[in-house]
Formats: structure tokens, C-alpha cells, sequence
């Protein structure tokens, strides 16, 4: 099933839209409609995120969770997402005016094209090219300038505080995903996105790349969580000791960007990491079991990405609700201390069973 390719659909529509426009407007044409999509997905799985982890948050601490606006609480995303928008923008005085309303806009362009970058099934992307994960690797990291934007140009202690923290703990925990992502690729022996999941057609990474995979994989999730801002290693917005964090200041739709992006890099992180080490929008193969994976493959490519990286995302709002904020050096001292020494030997594991041909 998973050789059925989305591309059929997107040659169709520029062939029939070639036939009726010129060129130029084609290509105008097929921007704005892709723009809208990712926009609309955009926001949907925002919504969704924010209502999953409220239920999974209830279910830990035994509450209920929303379940008033609408059956079992549905709308209360839609509600509280109107309220933002149509609350004032508050002007403040004695701040950058410009960088201040710059800053929330850099946060959720980087968001927006990391989102990009995902290829939800075959021939379901927007950008894929040869070096599509190095391209991610570099447009994620322009979220961390419009957090340290935010936090100095608001003029605020507080800000300035989370904005210094948000910096020291991105820039540290970028070198822990970049060699998690270079382990895989390496292995997998190409920069595209969709070659890396091609490559496992047969057999996930997680699977065959044996204990090096492994060990890549779980360095990725802690420095995932902490790429994202999120618990335990949320102290950018440490809300008992700097108020809000480096988004203390903002408010309306600009406060909403930083939320919004906040929840999308979950699933960019979820998204990768399901493309990485769970085969993306491959179905679940086990050598040998020809039956078993013929009824895998009539599950849609689709259902298989989005389910993979929901399923991570649990675990990642798992890790907020359980574990206790960690203090400022025991989080950099995670980071220089353990998890960058063991990626560095971890991947040099990894080219040995390259060069060895130990793998499956």
C-alpha cells in the first residue's frame, strides 16, 4: 500500500490547471493553495494539541480535563482560539517596538517551515529535496532568535531572564538533535527526507539500526522536550519564578503565536522523530511474516505517520506531567556533561557497524 503515491494527485491537478492558465499563473495559483492547506492543517493540529495534552493532563492528575464547550469538551480549543483573537493588542511603552512585534512572527515562520518539511505519505509533502534534513536542522533554529528577540525587546527582568535561558538551553540541546539526526543519516545514507523513510520500507531504523538507533533515539526525545520549551526543561517560562518567561509581555494574536508554535513544535519534533526512527509513513513489516504485512499495508500511509507521531507526542507530554522543572545547571550539565559525550561515541558506533556491515 505504501507504493501508492499522493503524487498522482498533484500532477493531476497541474494538469488540469495547466490547461486552462498560463504557466505563471499556475505556479501562483498552486502557492496560494498550498499556503492555505498548510495553514489550515496548521491550525487544526494546534487545536488538537491543545485539547490532547488538557485530557492527557486531566488523566494523570485524575480530573476531568475540558468537557463543558461542546461533547466532551471539543470546543473549548475553538472557544479559548476566538478569545485570542479578538483581545487587544496591548502597546507597551519604553520597548523596541519594532524587534517586539518582529519576535513573535520569527517564532512561528520557523515553526511554519519546519512544518513544511514533513512528508505525511508518499509524494505528500511541500519541500523535498537531497538535503532536506539539513535544510530542517536550519530553518528550526531561526525560532530561537525570535524568543531572544522577545525577551530583550520587551524591557522586562523577567523576559530578559527567560529569553538568556531559552538561549543557553537551544543553542546546547541543538548539538544533541543535530548528531541524533547526523547518527540516522549516516545510516541511512542520504540528507532526503524521503529517501531516509524509503530506506526503511522493510525494516524501521529503530529496529535495524541496533543499539546505536536506540541509544539516538532516546538522546532525541530529552532533547526534543528540551528544544521545545516544554517540562521538564520548560524554565524559558518558568511560571513560578519569571511570570510567563520571554512571553510575559505579550498579548492577543502575538501571545497566540508563541502558543501555537509551542504545540506545532511538538509535532515537528514527534513528526521527525517518526521519520527518523519509525519508517514515517511506512507500515509495520516484520521479515519473514508475509500475512502480517499484507494487512499492515492496507492501512493508510497517512493514518500510519499521524498515528506514529501522536503516539510520541504521549510520551513527550508525558515526560512534562511526571518529571519536576529541573534547575538551569542541572539542565546544561545533562546536556555538556552526558548527552553530548555519549551522542559523539554513539555515533561513531554507528559508522562502525556502517563499515562493518553489522546491521540487519
Amino acid at each position: 500500500m505504501y507504493e501508492i503515491t499522493f503524487a498522482t494527485i498533484t500532477n493531476w491537478i497541474d494538469t488540469f490547471l495547466g490547461k486552462y492558465m498560463p504557466e505563471w499563473l499556475v505556479t501562483t495559483v498552486e502557492c496560494l493553495l498550498i499556503g492555505v492547506g498548510l495553514l489550515l492543517v496548521y491550525a487544526l493540529l494546534a487545536l488538537f494539541y491543545i485539547y490532547f495534552e488538557r485530557k492527557v493532563c486531566a488523566a494523570f492528575q485524575c480530573r476531568l480535563g475540558p468537557n463543558r464547550v461542546g461533547p466532551w469538551g471539543l470546543l473549548q480549543s475553538f472557544a479559548d482560539m476566538f478569545k485570542m483573537l479578538i483581545k487587544e493588542l496591548i502597546t507597551l511603552k519604553h520597548i523596541d517596538r519594532f524587534l517586539f512585534a518582529l519576535a513573535p512572527y520569527l517564532v512561528i515562520i520557523a515553526s511554519m517551515l519546519s512544518f513544511a518539511c514533513l512528508p505525511w505519505a508518499n509524494g505528500l509533502q511541500i519541500i523535498d529535496f537531497n538535503i532536506g534534513i539539513f535544510f530542517l536542522i536550519a530553518v528550526s533554529s531561526i525560532g530561537v532568535l525570535g524568543i531572544l528577540l522577545a525577551g530583550w525587546s520587551s524591557n522586562n527582568k523577567f523576559t530578559l531572564i527567560g529569553a538568556l535561558r531559552s538561549g543557553a538551553q537551544m543553542v546546547s540541546y541543538e548539538l544533541s538533535i543535530g548528531l541524533s539526526v547526523l547518527t540516522m543519516v549516516a545510516f541511512a545514507g542520504t540528507m532526503s527526507i524521503t529517501g531516509i523513510v524509503e530506506e526503511q520500507k522493510d525494516l524501521w531504523f529503530i529496529f535495524s539500526g541496533h543499539v546505536p538507533a536506540i541509544i539516538a533515539f532516546v538522546i532525541y526525545l530529552v532533547a526534543g522536550t528540551a528544544e521545545t520549551n516544554r517540562g521538564p526543561f520548560d524554565l524559558p517560562e518558568a511560571e513560578s519564578e519569571l511570570t510567563a518567561g520571554y512571553h510575559t509581555e505579550y498579548s492577543g494574536i502575538h501571545f497566540g503565536f508563541f502558543y501555537l508554535a509551542e504545540y506545532l513544535n511538538l509535532f515537528i519534533v514527534s513528526g521527525v522523530a517518526t521519520l527518523l526512527f519509525f519508517g514515517g509513513w511506512m507500515p509495520l513489516h516484520i521479515p519473514g511474516w508475509e500475512g502480517f504485512n499484507a494487512v499492515m499495508d492496507y492501512i493508510p500511509s497517512v493514518v500510519w505517520f499521524i498515528g506514529k507521531a501522536i503516539a510520541l507526542s504521549f510520551i513527550i507530554i508525558w515526560f512534562k506531567w511526571t518529571f519536576p522543572r529541573l534547575r538551569i545547571d542541572q539542565l546544561l550539565k545533562l546536556e555538556w556533561k552526558y548527552l553530548l559525550p555519549i551522542n559523539l561515541v554513539n555515533l561513531v558506533l554507528m559508522v562502525i557497524i556502517i563499515v562493518f556491515n553489522l546491521h540487519f
